[in-house]
């Protein structure tokens, strides 16, 4: 059974209509529109990478950041 490796990245959260992912080695700033609020923001951050990744969503993890706009993400591959 192959072990899943592992990415960490340091997300950088902008809330505008743009929808941008932008990565550039272990940082990645994101562009939401949802409102941080009930934690739609931080859905949207994890549906948003594991489109952009090709992963599923359970392969996302918010590690620290919930309620920040910088957040340390672990990715799944």
């Amino acid at each position: 059974m192959p072990v899943p490796k592992c990415v960490k990245f340091t997300v950088f959260v902008k809330f505008d209509s743009t929808g941008k992912v932008i990565v550039d080695r272990d940082e990645i700033t994101i562009s939401l529109r949802s409102k941080p609020k009930g934690g739609k923001a931080n859905l949207e951050l994890i549906k948003k990478l594991a489109d952009y990744f090709g992963v599923n969503k359970n392969g996302i993890r918010i590690i620290s950041g919930r309620t920040s706009k910088i957040k340390l993400v672990e990715v799944y591959i």
